[in-house]
């Protein structure tokens, strides 16, 4: 591409056509906003306009003389990405000579589409050295980070609760709330809310009569 006209834009010379088509619009926004101040800036903002106008228009010419060299193929494989066709979308990839950021991004978008997510983790690295401002790159990567958290922390849990299930029974964490005493149970809160009470009370009765019948004895 035309090294005069990316410069223009403020790109490298191997700047990818999103990258044109972002900064081109930046740019003018920009230029439009500051086009009606007074003065010099009015009137460099009204100059810049149509330099970007122009360089953004031949560089559009150059990739649609050149599509091997631009970006008509990635839009291409992002069509056939969101249409499902991943096998022709790495067909298309793997012919490209030149492989910048954005085509390990979408390299990296076709492995997370066959759920490959530590492949895809790895070309996502890639493409943000290779562009370490582009924004799009680090959000997807922050994604993925989460994605593999995420996972790794269910397999966690799918891991303990499996051994939960084949612990024998007296090493299962009791599940109950209360599994109750039995009457010969000794103290506890059973003691307190009063559990023992109808067997003391019994104990009495008894110990009562007993005394009763030996007095009667004696009397007679």
């Amino acid at each position: 591409m035309n090294k005069k006209n990316l410069e223009i834009l403020g790109l490298p010379e191997d700047a990818t056509r999103e990258q044109v088509e972002t900064a081109y619009q930046e740019l003018r926004a920009k230029y439009l906003e500051e086009r009606f101040m007074d003065g010099e800036v009015g009137n460099n903002a009204a100059k810049m306009l149509t330099k970007i106008d122009t360089a953004y228009a031949e560089l559009s010419r150059e990739w649609e003389e050149n599509p091997e060299d631009g970006g008509d193929n990635y839009t291409k494989v992002e069509e056939l990405i969101k249409a499902g066709n991943l096998s022709e979308a790495q067909r298309v990839l793997d012919q490209f000579n030149e492989r910048g950021g954005q085509w390990h991004y979408l390299q990296s978008v076709v492995f997370y589409r066959k759920n490959w997510v530590n492949e895809s983790k790895k070309q996502l690295e890639i493409a943000i050295q290779l562009e370490p401002d582009n924004a799009k790159y680090k959000e997807s990567y922050r994604k993925i980070n989460d994605k593999i958290a995420r996972d790794a922390q269910a397999a966690q849990s799918r891991n303990a609760q499996q051994q939960q299930q084949q612990a024998p029974p007296d090493q299962q964490p009791n599940q109950s709330a209360y599994n109750g005493q039995n009457m010969n149970s000794g103290g506890g809160d059973d003691s307190q809310m009063g559990g023992n009470c109808c067997s003391n009370c019994l104990e009495c009765c008894y110990t009562y009569l007993c005394v009763s019948c030996l007095c009667n004895g004696c009397c007679r």
